[in-house]
């Protein structure tokens, strides 16, 4: 993902995980133009009052990668009790204006990112994800010392509510969200992203273990709750159905600003374990950091869960059901390191000898989980060298 993917994720996307703070109002200035407009509820067609209304920098289609030049950035600002809203000092060019307001669909929540992921290159990455929200945007030419005058409208968005408790009748409190929603080729892709490690979305079940995710858009949905760990490619998932497998799970159908209730999951408290080791270098044992390690379903290889290892080199998984995986290690490398002994430079200083850095070859163990599995020693051995090409 290149240029408006990340602009997106980082700008745009907060609003899917905290909602992003409104920057001060610019002050005025001649060297640029003004942006204002009014934004609409759909369903009522009364002002969308406190809305946040975000002007995104628009790439051009016949741009060519080393021409780019860096965006503007995002610019955002809230609606008054009528609805209004003016921003000031905004850079001149073409741009594309969205609002999002608490029950209405944000438009985030509708991107494909498994089709954008399959694309070949930023460009067309950019462009594809214009073209999924193009019902969401509107467009907006902005000219040195000009007002340009935009309407926008907020359509209201559908919602799923449940409730998650454990198998004792206690309610989960706390729980975060994973939803998955069926795309045109009637596969299942993630609604919003993570960013640093955190969670696609935002909502949590409340002291009764309820919880409600609004803001969607209309379609088939599963829902899993997450147990609050790390972060949610390390959390355990529990799936409509009270399966922890995605494929396994129910789902749930929602039309445009419908409420689809009933969405109850229940965890279990027992027959759950952990499953734990180290990533090692076979030849002298020491530990491997920033490794990816995996644990797959044995049947089909369906990612159950994710992790990096730390400096130490090990992993955990807790919470794991009883059954058969594989441990799978990738991406394993040594970052190079400055040798201790030093040797004398060509002036008689000292000049230290750095190590070569080594990356190691993937590795994958079978594992059957009963009880806790935490004694894995995962040992790799450096991969070698590539040979040249003859002549």
């Amino acid at each position: 993902m290149k240029r408006l993917y990340w602009l997106w994720v980082f700008s745009i996307g907060c609003l899917l995980i905290a909602g992003c703070d409104t920057k001060k109002p610019k002050k005025p200035d001649p060297t640029k133009g003004v942006v204002t407009g009014i934004v609409i509820c759909a369903d009522t067609g009364k002002p969308a009052r406190f809305a946040k209304v975000t002007l995104s920098a628009a790439p051009q289609k016949d741009e060519k990668a080393e021409q780019r030049a860096p965006l503007p950035e995002d610019e955002t600002t809230m609606t008054d009790l009528e609805g209004r809203f003016r921003l000031e000092a905004v850079e001149p060019g073409q741009y594309y204006a969205f609002a999002t307001l608490e029950g209405y669909l944000n438009p985030m929540r509708s991107l494909d990112f498994a089709r954008l992921d399959k694309l070949p290159n930023g460009r067309e990455q950019e462009l594809d994800a214009i073209d999924q929200l193009k019902d969401h945007l509107a467009e907006v030419t902005v000219h040195v010392h000009r007002t340009s005058e935009i309407s926008l409208r907020v359509e209201r968005g559908a919602e799923i509510r449940g409730t998650v408790m454990f198998d004792d009748g206690t309610p989960a409190i706390g729980m975060h969200f994973q939803l998955f929603r069926k795309n045109e080729k009637k596969g299942w892709t993630d609604v919003g992203i993570t960013i640093f490690n955190s969670w696609a979305l935002d909502e949590m079940s409340n002291g009764h273990g309820h919880f409600s995710l609004t803001n969607l858009s209309p379609g088939e949905y599963k829902v899993c709750a997450l147990l609050p760990l790390d972060s949610q490619i390390t959390a355990p998932r529990i799936c409509l159905g009270n399966t922890f497998r995605m494929k396994d799970a129910q789902t749930v159908k929602v039309q445009a600003g419908e409420t689809a209730s009933g969405a109850d999951i229940e965890i279990p408290l027992s027959g759950l374990h952990t499953v734990a080791g180290s990533v090692l270098a076979l030849a002298d044992g020491h530990a491997l950091k920033n490794a990816t390690v995996q644990l797959l379903y044995a049947d089909d290889r369906e990612k159950m869960r994710e992790a990096k290892t730390p400096e130490d080199g090990t992993f955990s998984f807790p919470y794991v059901p009883e059954g058969k995986y594989i441990v799978q290690v990738s991406g394993a490398r040594d970052e190079e390191q400055k040798n201790p002994e030093q040797e004398l430079g060509d002036h008689g200083d000292t000049t230290s000898n750095p190590s070569a850095a080594h990356s190691y070859t993937d590795k994958e163990l079978p594992v059957s989980v009963t009880t806790d599995v935490e004694d894995i020693q995962m040992q790799l051995v450096v991969t070698p060298p590539d040979k040249p090409k003859g002549p």
